[in-house]
């Protein structure tokens, strides 16, 4: 048996239970003063506040008058990938979009050709040095999404990388399948039968294989429109993937009310969202992943999360890690923006990269809190209250890792 005791916390602060949390109780935290919690082989096992002795035989750890917040969780990223998009910059600035550069073989198409001619090894390599860098950040849970294959050998490629880091890495991964990530060369002017391949050639595989547990699809203009979404995510269902959704990122054409009708467990982007679309999630129980990073790097509007919370949405907030728009995997990044352009608090943002995030990867139950019986994943910062944490940005502020009862160090900031 491995223990470990971290004692002399300043303020442990946390959100509880399993189930995500929505409007007024999204911001509602336990917070515990001169703290300590006690793990055993990888799991919570105590919380205690005021003075307490050491368990006899555990390794010590003081977090000297710090915060502690549970590991952050990431539910929405696509780190494995081959090939940058660095050449595409010069276009947006010149005044292309999003979807112009798709249509031109670029944006999703370039990281097509990249990722299917990178070997399984190298792209495993890869997203093994962005777990390190995302781990030394404070997080413990991501999410992975495939969809830079869009054919059956790349896809299954991609699935088995995430599948491998999964028996290697201490961070908790959750694959999902992202075939509907843009129609691929092979069926350009034949989104249709793209469509079709995918749920009776490519879906049944990768539930046989047991390769993902959720499948995505990109609902938008110019990719995947409501008729062609739904028959996918239907055909998912059926098989037994959780279904997740990529919703109107630049037009509301119906993703979100998609979503609700569907009963997926997050929509996610969001930004372009009306009044119909935000009812349906919360009709539907539907947790909303905003990707504030993915605004900030397009320049582009932001979700409107405050709004989503008055209307009962349960909010999480993620990178978005891609090659094109977001090359960042910094989550502390995207909650100093979740700050100050989604106007969440504090207490709110926690949430919204703890617990709501980790409901949003089927989560809930094992991580995403400070609580007996779960993961011990905690993160020891280099500041003293969530106000800080939110307001310092540019710097690592997570001074010591937790992951899985094991001990990262990072850097110590000023």
């Amino acid at each position: 048996m491995t223990s470990l005791y971290i004692r002399n916390i300043g303020l442990l602060a946390t959100p509880e239970g399993d189930a995500p949390h929505a409007g007024k109780r999204q911001g509602m935290l336990r917070f515990a003063r001169n703290a300590a919690v006690y793990c055993e082989d990888g799991r919570i096992v105590r919380i205690w506040e005021g003075e307490h002795s050491a368990p006899p035989a555990a390794k010590i750890i003081d977090a000297g008058g710090a915060l502690v917040t549970p590991g952050l969780c990431d539910c929405h990223t696509h780190l494995v990938f081959g090939g940058w998009r660095q050449h595409e910059v010069p276009l947006k600035l010149r005044g292309a979009s999003y979807l112009e550069i798709l249509r031109s073989g670029g944006g999703i198409l370039d990281t097509v050709r990249h990722t299917r001619a990178a070997s399984e090894d190298a792209l495993y390599g890869r997203a093994s040095v962005f777990l390190d860098g995302m781990l030394r950040l404070g997080v413990t849970s991501v999410e992975i999404k495939s969809g830079y294959g869009l054919d059956l050998g790349t896809e299954r490629k991609q699935l088995r990388v995430i599948h491998r880091l999964r028996q290697t890495r201490t961070q908790e991964l959750v694959p999902t399948f992202l075939g509907a990530h843009a129609v691929p060369p092979e069926y350009e002017g034949d989104a249709d039968g793209y469509v079709e391949t995918l749920c009776e050639s490519v879906l049944p595989v990768v539930m046989e294989e047991q390769l993902a547990e959720y499948c995505d699809v990109f609902c938008e203009t110019g990719v995947f429109d409501v008729p062609q979404s739904r028959r996918i995510l239907q055909k998912a269902k059926a098989l037994g993937f959780g279904l997740k959704i990529h919703a109107d990122e630049i037009d509301a054409i119906g993703g979100a009310v998609l979503a609700g009708e569907m009963d997926a467990v997050s929509a996610e982007h969001l930004i372009a969202t009306d009044e119909g679309g935000m009812d349906a999630l919360a009709h539907g129980g539907v947790i909303a992943a905003l990707l504030p990073a993915t605004s900030f790097y397009l320049n582009k509007s932001y979700a409107q999360a405050r709004k989503m919370i008055e209307k009962e949405i349960p909010v999480a907030v993620a990178s978005d890690f891609n090659p094109g728009s977001c090359p960042s995997y910094n989550l502390q990044l995207c909650m100093n923006l979740a700050y100050l352009n989604y106007r969440m608090t504090p207490e709110e943002i926690l949430t919204a990269v703890t617990l709501n995030a980790a409901c949003a990867m089927g989560r809930g139950g094992l991580c995403g809190t400070v609580e007996p019986n779960k993961r011990a994943d905690l993160v020891i910062w280099n500041c003293e209250d969530l106000e800080l944490l939110c307001y310092r940005f540019g710097s690592n502020l997570a001074k010591t890792v937790i992951c899985q009862g094991k001990v990262i160090c990072s850097e110590k900031p000023a």
